[in-house]
C-alpha cells in the first residue's frame, strides 16, 4: 500500500465539488441537494462546463438515504445515470457514500448503524466494479466526521439531534467508517480512501490565562481525532490502522480560524498581522508532517464578492506547499455551482463558480461569475517545476 499511496490517482489538480448532502436539517426536514441545485437534471451541461477550466475530477455523492429506502435493499439507478454522464464527458468521479445523510430509520447511535453502513459500502463497491471495472474507485466513506459529530451530537443541528454528545457520535461514526472500508476492500482491494476533514486553527483570546492556553491547544488537537482513530493511534478497539490512512483531504473556508470561547473569527487575509493567525500553507504542512500521506484541499470557497480574492489566496498558499515537495494532489472548488443554506433553501450562498439565476418564468440557469472565473484561470498558471508534483498517473 505504501508504494501506491504517493501515486496521484486524479485526472486533474483542480477539481469541482457538487453539493450532495441528503441530511435532515435542523428542522428535521430532508434535503437533497443534487435536486435542490438541479445538478441531476443538468449533469451533462455541468460536466461540459468544467472543461472550460481544465477540471476533470469531481466530488459527488451516492446519497445513502436515497439508495437504501429499505434495509439492505439498494437502488443505484440514479448513481448509474451520474456515472454514465461522467463517462460520456471524461469526468472522474470521487464518491461520498455518506454526506451527512442517513436512511430514515437510522442515526449514528442506532445499534444497526455500523452493520448497515458496512453493507451499503460493500454493495456500492460491487456496483461500481460491475459498472466501471477498469476505473479505480475513490471513496469518501463519511464526509467531515468532525463537523457532523459536532452538528448532530453537540448542538442538535441534524440527526441524532443530540446535545453535548459529540464524542459518542464521532466514535460511532468512526466505527462504521472503519468497517465500511474493510467491507469495500473485500470487494475491491484497490479502492482508494479519501478522507475529508475540516482543517482549523483554534487560538487563545488576547491575554489568555494558562487554562485558556491549555483548552485552545486541546481543542486544536481534537480536529485530528477522526484521523487518529482511522489510523489506530487512538481507540484501537475500533480496528483502525495506519494502512487505512490513504489520501488525506482537508476542507478550509474563510471562517476556519477562530478564538476559543468567543465565537469570533480571525480575518482570513490577516490584514492586521495577528500573530495567532496561521497561514493555510502551514496548516497543510503540519497535517502532512503528522501523517506523511498525500494531502488535498477537498473543499474551499468564499461567498459573495470576495470569491476572486479567495481563490488567488488559496492558489498562492497551495503553491507554497508544492514548493516544499509535499504531495498536494489537488484543490477542489466546493461548491462548484452555488447552493443554498441547508436550513433555509431560499438563502443562496453565492459561493460557486456558477451562480443559479431564476428568471420571471421560474426557469433557472447557470450564470458564470466572470470575476471568479478570471481569477481561477490566473491562479491555474503554476510554474513548470511545481506541476510535476501533482501530474496525474493517468
Amino acid at each position: 500500500m505504501q508504494e501506491t499511496q504517493h501515486i496521484n490517482p486524479f485526472q486533474s489538480y483542480w477539481m469541482g465539488g457538487f453539493e450532495c448532502t441528503d441530511q435532515l436539517n435542523s428542522s428535521g426536514d430532508r434535503v437533497d441537494f443534487i435536486h435542490v441545485t438541479d445538478h441531476f437534471n443538468r449533469l451533462d451541461q455541468d460536466y461540459k462546463n468544467l472543461h472550460l477550466f481544465g477540471i476533470e475530477t469531481v466530488r459527488e455523492g451516492i446519497r445513502w438515504s436515497q439508495v437504501e429506502k429499505q434495509p439492505y435493499q439498494y437502488d443505484f439507478s440514479t448513481v448509474k445515470v451520474m456515472m454514465d454522464a461522467g463517462n460520456a464527458n471524461n469526468i472522474q468521479q470521487i464518491w461520498d457514500i455518506c454526506h451527512f445523510g442517513y436512511p430514515d430509520d437510522l442515526s449514528p447511535l442506532h445499534p444497526h448503524f455500523t452493520k448497515r453502513f458496512a453493507a451499503v459500502c460493500a454493495a456500492f463497491a460491487k456496483f461500481h466494479r460491475a459498472h466501471s471495472p477498469h476505473k479505480t474507485l475513490i471513496v469518501t466513506p463519511i464526509n467531515e466526521v468532525s463537523f457532523i459529530s459536532w452538528l448532530g451530537g453537540d448542538v442538535g443541528g441534524t440527526s441524532p439531534f443530540a446535545i453535548n454528545n459529540g464524542w459518542n457520535v464521532k466514535y460511532a461514526l468512526m466505527r462504521a467508517y472503519i468497517q465500511g472500508i474493510y467491507a469495500m476492500k473485500e470487494v475491491d482491494p484497490f479502492v482508494r480512501i479519501l478522507t475529508t476533514e475540516p482543517l482549523v486553527n483554534i487560538v487563545t483570546p488576547v491575554s489568555a490565562t494558562e487554562e485558556e492556553i491549555k483548552q485552545a491547544a486541546e481543542q486544536h488537537e481534537n480536529q485530528f481525532q477522526a484521523l487518529d482513530i482511522l489510523g489506530g493511534y487512538i481507540c484501537p478497539e475500533l480496528g483502525g490502522s495506519p494502512e487505512l490512512l490513504d489520501l488525506l483531504g482537508f476542507n478550509y473556508y474563510y471562517n476556519n480560524q477562530w478564538v476559543l470561547g468567543l465565537h469570533t473569527f480571525l480575518p482570513w487575509l490577516n490584514e492586521e498581522n495577528d500573530p495567532r493567525w496561521s497561514p493555510l500553507s502551514k496548516l497543510l504542512t503540519d497535517a502532512y508532517d503528522r501523517y506523511k500521506r498525500p494531502v488535498l484541499l477537498t473543499e474551499t470557497s468564499h461567498p459573495g464578492e470576495d470569491r476572486p480574492l479567495w481563490i488567488n489566496f488559496i492558489a498562492q498558499e497551495c503553491n507554497k506547499v508544492l514548493s516544499l515537495d509535499i504531495p498536494l494532489f489537488g484543490i477542489c472548488l466546493y461548491p462548484i455551482i452555488d447552493r443554498p443554506d441547508w436550513d433555509n433553501l431560499n438563502d443562496w450562498h453565492h459561493s460557486g463558480l456558477w451562480d443559479d439565476d431564476v428568471d420571471t418564468l421560474g426557469t433557472s440557469k447557470r450564470i458564470l461569475n466572470k470575476e471568479y472565473a478570471a481569477a481561477l484561470l490566473e491562479s491555474q498558471q503554476l510554474p513548470e517545476e511545481d506541476q510535476k508534483i501533482f501530474k496525474s498517473a493517468f
